[in-house]
């Protein structure tokens, strides 16, 4: 079951764009030192956007440097990312279908307001 709906979730929800974007834009983040960290969690969150469905992910401690990076995260990138995630899911709650997918996109959206620190772990 999980396999049909990631593959559903690639094609139909949006799961191809988001991950791709998230690559593009860790690509963009990691041409720079200082951006490097921001780049990692871009790849992170791109492996979570492509197949969500059986993993989850895990709030966790990023230390003061993760902090201090997931506030400029949050000002910088988080706020926006959590918009589009936000209106991408109600989008597709309108639709019984689309349900499962607009809970993908709100875990998403709960990730990319505080990246840093967060495990990805199968469900």
């Amino acid at each position: 079951m999980r396999l049909l709906l990631n593959l559903l979730w690639a094609v139909f929800g949006g799961g191809f764009i988001t991950a791709l974007e998230y690559l593009l834009a860790g690509i963009l983040c990691c041409l720079t030192v200082v951006g490097i960290p921001f780049g990692v969690q871009c790849f992170k969150v791109a492996g979570l956007a492509l197949f969500p469905f059986g993993k989850d992910f895990r709030s966790g401690r990023g230390g003061p440097v993760g902090f201090v990076f997931n506030v400029l995260w949050f000002i910088f990138a988080g706020v926006f990312i959590f918009l589009t995630h936000l209106a991408l899911a109600v989008s597709l709650a309108v639709t019984v279908i689309g349900i499962p997918f607009a809970f993908q996109h709100l875990k998403l959206a709960m990730l990319a307001l505080w990246p840093f620190g967060a495990r990805i772990t199968a469900a």
